[in-house]
């Protein structure tokens, strides 16, 4: 089996879907044709997927290499619960069941076994292997095998001895998180042989993203998690007693928190880890030791209370939630005080390549926290990704941006600061020596080195240390300074910051992060009868307990919302709801009809737009229309195209199109046949409904870049009446 319809047939009867994620279908067809594949597919974009279908299409077994246990677990029960015959090896086994999965693979009872990294490494095991008729191994997490990944682990490199032992075996490698360094290495590191590469979209439309300043954490916190009474979410601290003092404030407030760090006892944790996946417990307040695997699809936000090490993490945590497509928001409280912090533990390793590494990295943190740059754009640009709109409409930066102000006496203070030391003393210092000498700070390391005799010193009184070390911090994201890794991060002036001093150049800076007060579009969400959606998560825990499995086993949220939103009568209905498998109807489709039924008797049926069994649309509010908005429109209904509308008023022809877009989406513009003729709809119109949601990238990447971003809004507005990505 391999053909397209027969994996279609696979997914639909396994797993309740009707059509791919974009790339998935690519992805196994390489695999099914034995070649080795490098995915890189972001959080809830589908990884797993990708290696569980050709388990099913293959007459054998596929061995999923995962560094995490709880995954294992998880995706065990997920795919037992779908019909399919897998199992684990890892240490949470006992004896008794570590037997009995191995007598079972002996007996080639597993299509699909998930197994530690150590464990391939065991006496005897890879000859077992050779006996058990392996035809596809995957490695999942595939950047713990770098050292420049976030999460290196050294028992991967371990993993080339399968080309040795397997050399007819293809190698899947999967990550939702790889720079071009990691890729690389991941290619070099397992040996792959000319590999096709599939990389798609880091995008997480449906993900909000939020850095505020750091005051009163637990009050911030708290506010945050009270205003979101209902939701599950996960709140990252960088020290165990960080995380055990919020989530004792948190419970002390009646809010349903527990701790997870690994100097818990490990059923403590275990109960914990439990409790929420349940959704017996709301939030879960942690060390980066939870989350990583699991796979809990309802997570509504994710909180930062410290500064991450590095962007990888970041993006990755920030990826727990929404990963059933519905929205998420990812907040970070960011002081320039935790930056300290990390340094310190930066300063606590041995390896000097480790420490210029992790210097590097964290920098890179830094810059996209105190950034005013779309935080979407920033995120997508340090995995070497473009995002094609000026404004995301679903991060602070975009939705509240901050003033500029004029910087250039600022900068001519400083800059000239750093150029005096230099000549003074014949050496650079650190951005903390700078500012101690512009505001004046009377200290050891001053008079030592005699820069209380500086011109420079003391200029700079008119502002506090931290502010001056953000000033500092900017300039070297405009590129004025920069900081040598290699030197203790110490100042030294680049040819563009000795051109600025020169030349009297003037320079515009960004005012301090502020809370914004609007509100972002919520991308992908489906509007449904609430009420009957709390009924059917209220039957969901009691059929998830009746089982001993986390509720998302049996239904996902989208599952339940799009069920409360199209009252489905029939088992023929039920069958077209999103992640409804032959295996669940067949065990849950009877009593999920009785529930809409029973509440459908004592309560009217709601109705919503465009009520039908397709994929659901946003309920993204629509953009305002504003004065430039309409001039371009004007100009278009007088027959100007979006270029020559562009080139007259002196505008890009992206802001152009977007000015279209917001004309289709608000009603103020109908006719699309004046945009596109009607194949040219059609044609588009299909790689939308192939793609699954209104999203531009993977759209565009499926029309081969035939129409170009703007025109692809213009019709998804004009169709959807929405901008989600």
């Amino acid at each position: 089996m391999g053909s397209a319809p027969e994996l279609r047939t696979l997914l639909k009867q396994y797993f309740g879907f009707s059509s791919f994620r974009p790339l998935q279908e690519q992805i196994i067809s390489d695999a099914l044709q034995g070649r080795d594949v490098v995915a890189l597919l972001p959080t809830g974009g589908g990884k797993s997927l990708c290696f569980q279908l050709p388990a099913l299409a293959l007459n054998g077994l596929t061995v999923v290499v995962s560094p995490l246990i709880a995954l294992m677990k998880d995706q065990v029960d997920a795919m037992k619960s779908a019909g399919v015959a897998a199992g684990c090896l890892n240490s949470s086994l006992d004896r008794a069941e570590a037997t009995a999965t191995m007598r079972g693979l002996h007996q080639g009872e597993y299509r699909l076994l998930y197994v530690a990294p150590e464990r391939l490494m065991l006496s005897g095991f890879l000859a077992d292997l050779q006996r058990w008729n392996v035809k596809l191994l995957a490695v999942d997490e595939a950047h713990c095998i770098s050292e420049w990944g976030h999460d290196f682990r050294p028992e991967y490199r371990q993993l080339a001895q399968f080309r040795e032992s397997l050399k007819d075996v293809p190698i899947m490698a999967l990550t939702a998180t790889a720079t071009t360094r990691v890729r690389e290495d991941i290619l070099r590191q397992l040996h792959l042989r000319e590999p096709r590469c599939y990389v798609a979209s880091f995008n997480r439309p449906n993900l909000a993203y939020r850095v505020i300043p750091k005051s009163a954490p637990y009050d911030q916190v708290l506010q945050f998690v009270r205003s979101r009474s209902r939701e599950c979410g996960i709140i990252y601290c960088q020290s165990r007693k960080s995380v055990e003092a919020v989530a004792a404030h948190l419970f002390a407030e009646g809010i349903p928190a527990r701790a997870y760090h690994a100097g818990l006892d490990a059923s403590e944790r275990s109960r914990n880890q439990e409790l929420f996946l349940r959704d017996e417990v709301r939030v879960i307040c942690a060390t980066i030791a939870f989350g990583m695997g699991i796979n809990k699809p309802n997570v509504r936000y994710v909180i930062h209370y410290d500064l991450p090490k590095n962007i990888e993490s970041y993006y990755q945590e920030t990826g727990r939630a929404g990963r059933d497509g519905l929205p998420g928001e990812c907040l970070l409280l960011f002081n320039p005080g935790d930056v300290i912090k990390q340094k310190q533990f930066i300063e606590d390793k041995t390896d000097p390549k480790e420490q210029a590494i992790a210097r590097e990295q964290l920098e890179q943190m830094v810059h996209y926290a105190e950034s005013s740059q779309c935080r979407r754009a920033s995120l997508l640009e340090y995995f070497g990704e473009e995002y094609p709109d000026p404004n995301c409409q679903g991060c602070d930066n975009c939705l509240s941006p901050r003033e500029n102000y004029d910087g250039t006496i600022h900068a001519q203070k400083l800059l000239s600061c750093i150029y005096r030391i230099r000549e003074l003393s014949g050496f650079s210092v650190g951005l903390g020596h700078v500012v101690e000498v512009l505001t004046g700070a009377d200290t050891d390391k001053v008079r030592k080195w005699n820069h209380q005799k500086l011109s420079t010193y003391g200029i700079g009184k008119d502002k506090s240390r931290p502010e001056w070390q953000a000033i500092g911090r900017e300039l070297a994201r405009l590129g004025y300074v920069r900081q040598n890794p290699d030197r203790f991060n110490v100042l030294e002036l680049t040819a563009e910051g000795v051109a600025f001093l020169k030349q009297k150049q003037t320079v515009m800076l960004t005012k301090p992060m502020a809370v914004p007060e609007k509100t972002r579009q919520q991308v992908g969400d489906i509007a449904c009868d609430e009420e009957l959606f709390e009924s059917l998560r209220t039957l969901r825990k009691q059929l998830a307990a009746e089982r001993a499995v986390p509720p998302y086993i049996i239904f996902s949220d989208v599952t339940l919302r799009q069920v409360g939103r199209l009252y489905p009568q029939t088992l023929q209905e039920l069958g077209r709801i999103q992640g409804l498998g032959e295996k669940k109807l067949q065990e849950f489709g009877t009593v999920l009809l009785e529930a809409v039924q029973a509440h459908l008797a004592t309560r009217p049926r709601q109705f919503f737009a465009d009520d039908s069994f397709a994929a659901p649309k946003s309920a993204a509010a629509k953009p305002a229309f504003n004065g430039t908005a309409v001039t371009t429109l004007q100009m278009f209904r007088a027959g100007k195209s979006v270029p020559q509308i562009a080139k007259a008023r002196g505008l890009s022809t992206g802001t152009i199109y977007t000015h279209l877009a917001q004309a289709f989406a608000t009603g103020k513009e109908k006719d699309l046949d004046a945009f596109l003729t009607l194949e040219q709809q059609k044609e588009i119109a299909e790689a939308f409904e192939k793609a699954g949601l209104p999203h531009l990238g993977p759209v565009h990447e499926l029309l081969k870049g035939k129409f170009e971003y703007g025109i692809l809004k213009v019709f998804r507005a004009a169709r959807f009446g929405t901008n989600p990505d």
